[in-house]
């Protein structure tokens, strides 16, 4: 044996009823002491002592675990149907997956998400914390592997080359659904938004100069429609997660499977998930390959680009209080200064700007991993998988937080909206189609040379009557192309 044994692993945080007694399991490295009320073995220890990385748990991401009980209770009615499990040992196995479905357990699984191995120690905590409950379910004792066996049932015809990809999959489709849910409640809030300030006319800007008018309410109703758009292309993205590769095992040709195994666990999944699970047409190509792991981070960094120009918006139309834009007033969170008295800061839109650059940065963690893999396979998936799960979860968060103490609390500041109209020289864009670019052109010159507003201007030279240039100013015919007939009293 190349390397000596430790005697013993640090046990969870769970409770135990037997507190300071041990069981002894044995992996081929040698006996290993394990909590007598673990429902996690050796292999989980081993990775409890190799692998103090992240110290972020499998149980922070719910999601996973329940990619992994599908995944197993699949795995089980196929088995059981190909005649290599019994129905007793089928049973238990199936009652502790709905169990850890139901949330019960988590505790146990304990596996740092970062790891070497290819996701091996987390396959096998699963397929434990499975044996050791299912063992209690049949009336025995956690370690009394001989009635129902993490290797030989729980993970009977898989590889953790299959079975990890595809709770991951499924894990990461469920955060997928929660994260969408969350987006969408801020899309109807940004949405209503735009209904409220409809009327509201502002100026703006391209470059950070003047523009042209348009109303508050555009501006908010281009904010939800940008973020509807990467709702769908999210959700076609995780569509690619309902694709598995169970029955590949270890490099996708499919070995220690019996014959039949891969459409029989597909079908058991489909059944009891109520989803369209589909199996990958070359299941050699695909256990080596992370596309959908990719293509759904890529999404999100999309997403997250999109998400940080909305807060980087808001933090510029709320400046001030007197020598910014000012044109919104974000609700006041907390102080903001220790120095300077009365400063209130947009402290919701900047934490969510700082989540958008992790999950950018969260992306380029993916792709680099996906470009680590060789030959018939990506040992790099754990860093993947914890990288896309975080992506999701800041998201999420960031979304409710936005919407709860951001988006619903913005009122407009009217009269500096007004303001900045009126005294902007790009309003003279639109009075191009009314008195010709040049005489438009002159007109904002002089109103820069001698700090005057081109309204102002236009009603000092007789240009056009406030009556015509109201109408011309009107919400409705500046924020969209309309045919006037007006002629201008003097050109």
């Amino acid at each position: 044996m190349a390397t000596k044994a430790t005697k013993s692993a640090a046990a969870p945080k769970a409770k135990s009823s037997a507190k300071g007694k041990t069981r002894v399991e044995k992996d081929l490295l040698g006996p290993l002491e394990i909590p007598v009320d673990a429902l996690y073995g050796v292999q989980t220890a081993r990775g409890l002592q190799n692998f103090k990385i992240s110290n972020i748990p499998m149980n922070k991401y719910p999601n996973f675990i329940k990619g992994f009980a599908y995944t197993k209770w699949g795995a089980a009615l196929a088995n059981h149907k190909l005649g290599l499990m019994t129905t007793e040992q089928k049973n238990a196995i199936v009652q502790a997956c709905k169990e850890i479905i139901d949330g019960q357990h988590h505790e146990f699984f304990t596996s740092d998400m970062i790891q070497g191995g290819a996701g091996t120690t987390m396959n096998m905590n699963a397929n434990e914390v499975i044996a050791n409950r299912a063992l209690q379910i049949m009336g025995h004792k956690p370690g009394e592997y001989k009635y129902c066996d993490s290797h030989d049932h729980v993970n009977c015809s898989q590889s953790t080359n299959d079975a990890y990809p595809t709770a991951m999959h499924f894990g990461l489709y469920f955060s997928h659904k929660d994260m969408i849910e969350a987006l969408e409640l801020l899309v109807k809030a940004l949405d209503k938004k735009g209904t409220e300030f409809a009327k509201i006319l502002k100026m703006g800007r391209t470059q950070l100069q003047d523009a042209v008018p348009m109303t508050l309410g555009q501006t908010f109703k281009g904010f939800a429609a940008g973020l509807k758009r990467e709702v769908k292309a999210l959700n076609a993205a995780a569509e690619e997660f309902l694709t598995v590769n169970m029955g590949a095992t270890a490099i996708g040709t499919g070995i220690c499977s019996e014959p039949g195994y891969s459409d029989l666990c597909v079908k058991a999944l489909s059944d009891i998930m109520k989803l369209k699970i589909k199996l990958d047409d070359n299941l050699v190509f695909v256990t080596s390959d992370n596309g959908a792991v990719v293509n759904y981070s890529a999404g999100l960094k999309r997403l997250a680009i999109r998400l940080g120009k909305i807060c980087n918006d808001l933090r510029l139309m709320g400046s001030g209080p007197r020598c910014g834009l000012q044109e919104i007033y974000l609700p006041a969170m907390q102080p903001g200064s220790s120095i300077m008295p009365g400063k209130v800061n947009p402290v919701i839109p900047e934490v969510v700007n700082q989540v958008c650059f992790r999950v950018i940065g969260n992306d380029f963690v993916v792709a680099m991993a996906a470009d680590a893999a060789q030959l018939e396979l990506n040992v790099m998936e754990p860093v993947m998988c914890y990288s896309v799960f975080e992506s999701i979860d800041l998201l999420k968060n960031a979304f409710n937080t936005l919407r709860t103490l951001c988006i619903d609390g913005i009122k407009a500041n009217k009269k500096r909206c007004a303001q900045l109209v009126h005294n902007s020289i790009g309003v003279v864009t639109a009075l191009n189609p009314y008195i010709g670019y040049d005489n438009s052109t002159e007109l904002a010159k002089e109103a820069l040379e001698n700090d005057k507003s081109v309204i102002d201007l236009i009603l000092e030279k007789k240009i056009l009557t406030k009556e015509q240039l109201d109408t011309i100013m009107a919400p409705e015919n500046l924020v969209k192309p309309v045919k006037l007939d007006i002629k201008p009293a003097k050109k």
